[in-house]
């Protein structure tokens, strides 16, 4: 993510050596702005440094705030997009009405989701009525529009059917009128999570991701 409280040549310059020293071969970044990526890698073009090839970020059917700038930042940079939360916890994978132990365990994901729960609600209901359709599983259609839109999702997997769903979506195309009909009904967000919290004013403040301590 950002780090408002290292120079960005600094950063730029360490991650540089990294590729250089055969430790890495390429770089990317997570929670970011476009502009804080632009900028990043106009100084990295400058100074002969890597550049950043992929974004991590928080992107789903129920959370498209990166089609703003990010996306369209990505597709014209050639920039791999690698979004995470790509089932938005589970919610896109689970019928109105059902839960886990994750959704109601999961305090940073219902920060994230509980406050626009009744507007996804309806998109979520597309999501299974599609999938019923299609003769297919919800995660299946979550991650087959995702990956119409994105480089790769990066999936969590704690059950056997976890693994299989994500596979099977590899093999899933959505046509241009099924993601329409799933995309028709998002209304814009908030910034939440990282994004919203990780500001220069607050990064100095003790946050979910800080890593304590710790000497290098």
């Amino acid at each position: 993510m950002w780090d408002y409280e290292t120079p960005l040549y600094d950063i730029m310059e360490g991650l540089d050596h990294v590729v250089k020293a055969g430790k890495a071969r390429y770089i990317g970044i997570s929670n970011c702005y476009a502009y804080q990526l632009v900028r990043a890698n106009a100084l990295a073009e400058k100074e002969g440094f890597a550049k950043f090839i992929s974004v991590q970020n928080h992107y789903n059917l129920i959370f498209r705030e990166e089609e703003r700038e990010m996306a369209k930042l990505c597709c014209e940079d050639q920039i791999a997009m690698t979004p995470y939360s790509a089932l938005a916890g589970g919610r896109l994978a689970k019928y109105p009405g059902e839960t886990s132990k994750r959704m109601q365990e999961d305090s940073y994901a219902r920060l994230k989701y509980d406050a626009t729960a009744e507007q996804d609600g309806a998109i979520i209901s597309r999501v299974a009525l599609l999938a019923e359709k299609r003769g297919v599983s919800m995660t299946e259609i979550s991650l087959a529009w995702l990956m119409a839109k994105a480089t790769s999702p990066i999936v969590g997997a704690t059950k056997l059917h976890h693994v299989e769903g994500a596979a099977k979506a590899v093999e899933l195309k959505l046509s241009e009128e099924e993601i329409f009909y799933l995309e028709e009904l998002y209304i814009p967000h908030k910034l939440v999570g990282v994004m919203a919290q990780n500001t220069q004013d607050t990064a100095k403040e003790s946050h979910v991701w800080s890593a304590g301590n710790q000497k290098i």
